[in-house]
Parts: structure tokens; C-alpha cells; sequence
């Protein structure tokens, strides 16, 4: 047996702007070809003429090849727009590529939207076995991985309720779980781990881990650069529909927010970006005059300053950052939770502007890139931008330095 799991060769996917999919049926296509036997000859065999194609069409995705081996874990990044979720959706088999052909050697589970292929009308308890039948399952194998799911999704007492009524962080839970769970030999998952809280992210990313392990295959989009470098054995970045570089996860995904594409020193935010009533809208590292700079002097303090709007008042909100070094480790995280006093005007009504101070002497130089976050006990995460924006602490007097995290200013004394 070939050792290939994915085979992509040249895919390419071009989209018609302001203009919806039409779905033929047998009978459209048959009198179709008998109506016109040869149109085929007129078009790119896409039914895409080959006229005007340059003013209203894209190209989301344009000669994309590679290859992933069973077992392999491959991450998917890059900005918003560059092509990710079409690159999934054509390899699940749920849109047909313009050219180019892809080949996938084995039982494939999706997990492309939350919830995707749930029925809203039926049980969470029915779901996972309309779902287990859809990716080829025998009830008895459902059977002996019913319990394992429940456990996972954390829906044990609603598990015979219709999902209609689920909020969104138990349909997640409960579309992950059964996803990962019912033993696809290629996993793939889009960006949809970012809505639920913490602990279930973490929980996900652990159960894709031990996919890895048991041999089999996974494909992920993800923007968080932390489990792109610790789960994957390589890594593809997309831009614009192309292969920028693929590769060593860690160099592929530094020299990723090395970008220009990732905002230096300020960044405003498109205002729908955000859930149920907060909206991210501005974000800017500045110096303690608090005038926007992209590079801070090692020694020297400074501030990241969020600007963000709430609808209605939104219970228990919180503000978070977490920043990132240039090898992609989680060097600090700090919020609004952790002790401001401040913290009770966080979620009332209106615009506001959520600042924290980081102390000179603290961050090694180099670059960082900063997540950005805006969450409540209830909901998870209203917005959350990973690459929200970068910045560079130089050097000045102190010398360079190697592989440090951070490098703070401590008091020594020799005897």
C-alpha cells in the first residue's frame, strides 16, 4: 500500500464575483449536452467561457500541489482570503476544482463549519449516528464510540435533546468530538477551534495529537501559530491562492509573521469582525507618552492599547493579549481579569479603549507578534485575532542576545 494519504496536483478553483454555485441535477446536465453537444468545446470544461473572465472572476486558489504522507499532521496557514477553507472544502469533496485534480487515499472525516452535516431538528444522540453513517461507520462501530464522544463533547446531559437548542459552545464541542472520534483515516479541520473556551481548544488540539500518533492523517487551518509549530511535521503557507512556502514548521510559519502582512506597530480592524455585540476596532503598540511606535528600546516601558466597542451591556467581559516571539512561543499573557481595577467597566455599553503597561528590561529584543482576544464566561470568544499586530523591541546598548524568552533587569550580588 503507497504510503500517500493526499495527492494534490495543480489545483486551482476560480470563482465568479457576485454570482451563486448552481447545483444540476442528471436530467440538467443530460439535456444540457444534448441541447448544446458542442459547448464543451467553447468553454475551459468548467462551464467557465473564456471570455471576461479577468473582470469578473477570481482565482481562490491557483496551482496548489503537494503531498501528505499517512500519519503526517500538516498545517494550513495564511492571511484571511488566501484560499485555506476552499483548498478543504475541494479536498472533502464539497466543491469540484476548475483544474487540477486532488487524490485522497482513505476514510475522511470533516470538520469544515460548526456543526457541519448536524440536522438541527434531530438529537445530539441522533446526530452522531446520522453523522457516523454519512462517513461510512457500522452502528456497531458508533456503538462502541458513542460514550467516548459524550464524554469528549461534555453533553452528557443533553445528549437526547434537539441540538436546535444547544448553545454554540455545545455544538462545537459535540461536532468536534464526533469528528475526531469516529476513526477517520484523514481528518480535515478548518479554523473553528477558536469559538470554544480554552480548556476545549486545548482538549482538541490534544485529541489531534493522538490522531497523530495512532497513524493517522490530519490537515488543519489554524491561525494560532503555537499548535502549527508543535503538532505539525510541515506546514504550507497560502497567500492569495498560492504557495508562498512550505515546509519546517517553524521557519515556514516565522517567516510567515515576519510578513509585511502582518501589521507593524498598528492595526485597525474591520468593525463586523466580531459576536453577540463586541467588535474589535483598533489596536496600536505606543510608548509611555503613548504615541504609536512600532519599535520600543529594550530598557524602556510601554503599552498596548485595544480599542473596542460593546452593543449592550455583556456580563463579565474580559480583554486579553498574548504575546509571541519569533520563534512562535507564548511568552506572556496578560487581561483584564487578571487583577485591574478597571475591570468592572470592561463590558458596559459604548466604545473603549483597554490599555496595559509591559515594563522596560523585560522582553528580549526581537519581533513579536501579539493575539488579541475579547471573551465572557458565557459566550467564549466574542473576537479573537491572532496575528492582531507586531512589534520590535531593539536592541539599543544591551548586546545581542540568543535564544532567550525574556531577559529582565534582576539585581545580582557577588560575594
Amino acid at each position: 500500500m503507497s504510503d500517500v494519504a493526499v495527492r494534490a496536483e495543480n489545483l486551482s478553483k476560480l470563482y465568479r464575483i457576485g454570482e451563486r454555485d448552481r447545483y444540476f441535477t442528471l436530467r440538467d446536465t443530460i439535456m444540457k449536452f444534448v441541447r448544446r453537444p458542442l459547448a464543451r468545446f467553447s468553454d475551459n470544461g468548467n462551464g467557465v467561457s473564456s471570455s471576461g473572465l479577468a473582470e469578473s472572476t477570481i482565482w481562490a486558489l491557483k496551482d496548489v500541489s503537494f503531498e501528505v504522507k499517512r500519519g503526517e499532521v500538516v498545517g494550513i496557514i495564511g492571511r484571511n482570503g488566501a484560499g485555506k477553507s476552499t483548498l478543504l472544502k475541494i479536498l472533502s469533496r464539497i466543491t469540484q476544482p476548475t483544474e487540477g485534480e486532488a487524490r485522497i487515499y482513505g476514510r475522511v472525516g470533516s470538520l469544515l463549519e460548526v456543526g457541519s452535516g448536524f440536522h438541527p431538528e434531530l438529537t445530539g444522540r441522533e446526530n452522531i449516528y446520522l453523522n457516523g453513517a454519512i462517513l461510512g461507520m457500522k452502528k456497531a462501530e458508533i456503538d462502541r464510540k458513542f460514550d467516548e464522544i459524550v464524554a469528549f463533547a461534555e453533553v452528557e446531559k443533553f445528549i437526547d435533546t434537539p441540538i436546535k437548542h444547544f448553545s454554540s459552545g455545545m455544538y462545537m464541542r459535540l461536532a468536534f468530538a464526533v469528528a475526531a472520534h469516529l476513526e477517520p483515516e484523514i481528518l480535515f479541520v478548518d479554523e473553528v477551534l477558536a469559538v470554544g473556551d480554552v480548556a476545549f481548544q486545548r482538549r482538541c488540539l490534544g485529541r489531534m495529537g493522538d490522531l497523530a500518533h495512532e497513524g493517522r492523517t490530519v490537515l488543519f487551518v489554524s491561525h494560532n501559530m503555537t499548535p502549527i509549530v508543535q503538532l505539525c511535521t510541515h506546514v504550507i503557507w497560502l497567500n492569495t491562492g498560492k504557495v508562498v512556502e512550505k515546509g519546517d514548521p517553524r521557519k515556514v510559519s516565522s517567516d510567515y509573521l515576519r510578513d509585511s502582512r502582518v501589521p507593524l506597530g498598528e492595526a485597525v480592524f474591520d468593525p463586523s469582525v466580531g459576536s453577540r455585540g463586541a467588535t474589535l476596532l483598533r489596536g496600536y503598540v505606543a510608548d509611555e507618552d503613548l504615541s504609536v511606535r512600532p519599535d520600543i528600546p529594550y530598557s524602556k516601558p510601554f503599552c498596548i492599547v485595544f480599542e473596542y466597542g460593546v452593543e449592550g451591556s455583556i456580563n463579565g467581559l474580559r480583554v486579553g493579549v498574548r504575546l509571541y516571539n519569533e520563534r512562535n512561543q507564548a511568552v506572556l499573557h496578560t487581561a483584564t481579569s487578571d487583577g485591574s481595577s478597571t475591570n468592572g467597566t470592561v463590558g458596559q455599553a459604548g466604545k473603549h479603549r483597554a490599555r496595559v503597561k509591559i515594563p522596560g528590561a523585560w522582553l528580549a529584543p526581537g519581533r513579536y507578534h501579539a493575539e488579541v482576544g475579547l471573551w465572557s464566561p458565557l459566550v467564549g470568544h466574542h473576537v479573537h485575532v491572532m496575528n492582531a499586530l507586531s512589534f520590535d523591541i531593539i536592541a539599543g546598548t544591551v548586546e545581542s542576545v540568543g535564544e532567550e524568552v525574556l531577559r529582565p533587569l534582576l539585581p545580582w550580588i557577588v560575594e
